[in-house]
């Protein structure tokens, strides 16, 4: 194809009408009713890669490739809506504005925890109960009960970890590393990983939570790729196994003064896999470790994967840059509050009412609710609301893939496409 402009590139942005025959220009539409176009200068005067934005009356004659792009910044009540259809969400907040500080949004929340140790080692007892009594065809039933049961586990030393689980900080790191122990947790470790992806959420590189995958990596080699094709497809729901496996027993990962801490907790996930493990092969042999052990515990590692996924991604939520990152927009703006079925949010002790957690980690869980409402009355135009469901799930395995700039994010298929037709941004 081929039009009558100058230089070596343009961007066409519409709705505007479309160029006649004559004209031989032939804009492709995206979406959003945007058109651009990027052209390729002639090799005698310009290479490629020397492209640039002009206006469209000057007149020379260059030739034209069209390719898609991303729909405008979530700028309009109109076009938020329709995002929302297209991802999943209840509500797509309005971006926030660069002059409200988190202390702002802190000033406008409101000023009973071992009720939350008891709904868990209740329901995880009754879980144990009905996989030892159920038939075999009930057990996928028993093991999504006790895995979700053995969740709120995690929650408790979740809010332990932030100092809100009570007064005396010796009992908060006791109740912690026990809570994490069913879950081969250890608790110091993770607690230094997740103070730093509360300081820096939504941050490239910084953030110790889920990331874009980095175009370079990407690239980097084909064995990796079709890993990272694999990860972040169909076994993303349990990638927080290799997290945990990664993340938490490298001593190098650690800083010197966080050492002695971090082995002591190494110390007694291995003191209860030395005990525990063959405790419960010596009852109840290989397949009951399977059957009460490792099936409950890759129920909870659903659960840990599709929180942590669903609290920050969307493709209308930015990574940013260290340079670029502002605080209240990645803690209100760039955390999403999730609804669930009742009976996860009791059990999981209301870890999905998240916003409020990011504003004020020290907020315990039975506060959450009361701390969300009154964000809603506050700021509720800026956040981000949905209810769990296939359409949200399958937009984040989707769509949320490669770290874009402009876009947030590329889906591999995308990338593929741009890969083959040379038409990588």
């Amino acid at each position: 194809m081929a039009c009558r402009v100058a230089h070596s590139s343009f961007l066409f942005l519409g709705p505007q009408k479309r160029p006649t025959e004559g004209n031989r220009i032939f804009p492709q539409s995206s979406s959003s009713g945007a058109y651009l176009l990027k052209w390729v200068g002639q090799p005698q005067r310009r290479s490629k890669k020397n492209q640039s934005l002009i206006s469209f009356r000057k007149h020379k004659v260059v030739k034209a490739v069209a390719v898609s792009v991303a729909p405008p910044p979530a700028d309009s009540a109109e076009h938020r809506q329709q995002l929302c259809q297209e991802y999943g969400f209840q509500q797509i907040g309005e971006p926030l504005p660069d002059n409200v500080t988190l202390r702002d949004i802190i000033d406008t929340l409101p000023k009973k925890a071992w009720k939350s140790v008891l709904v868990s080692v209740t329901s995880y007892a009754l879980g144990i109960f009905m996989i030892a009594k159920a038939p075999w065809y009930l057990l996928p039933l028993a093991w999504a009960w006790t895995g979700t049961g053995i969740t709120g586990f995690f929650v408790i030393g979740h809010d332990c970890a932030h100092k809100s689980f009570s007064r005396n900080k010796l009992v908060e790191d006791i109740v912690g590393t026990l809570a994490f122990l069913p879950l081969i947790y250890p608790y110091e470790p993770w607690r230094y990983k997740h103070d730093r992806h509360h300081a820096k959420t939504n941050m490239l590189v910084e953030d110790t939570a889920w990331q874009p995958i980095n175009p370079e990596e990407f690239d980097s080699s084909p064995v990796l790729r079709k890993a990272i094709i694999y990860g972040y497809g169909p076994v993303r729901p349990w990638m927080s196994i290799a997290h945990w496996l990664i993340c938490h027993f490298d001593l190098k990962k650690f800083r010197p003064n966080e050492f002695n801490r971090v082995k002591i907790s190494l110390a007694c996930v291995f003191a209860f896999m030395a005990i525990g493990w063959p405790l419960i092969i010596y009852k109840t042999g290989i397949l009951g470790w399977i059957k009460f052990w490792l099936m409950p515990w890759l129920g909870y590692h659903f659960w840990m994967s599709t929180f942590t996924m669903v609290h920050h991604t969307a493709p209308h939520i930015p990574f940013k840059s260290s340079e670029e990152w502002n605080a209240a927009q990645a803690q209100l703006h760039g955390t999403i509050h999730c609804d669930y079925p009742s009976w996860i949010e009791v059990l999981c002790h209301d870890i999905n009412v998240h916003i409020p957690h990011h504003i004020s980690p020290r907020i315990p869980s039975y506060n959450l609710r009361a701390a969300h409402q009154s964000l809603q009355e506050n700021w509720g135009k800026y956040m981000n609301e949905a209810t769990w469901n296939w359409r949200l799930m399958k937009t984040i395995l989707t769509v949320c893939h490669v770290y874009h700039k402009e876009q947030n994010y590329i889906a591999f298929d995308e990338l593929a496409r741009r890969i083959s037709t040379n038409h990588i941004p």
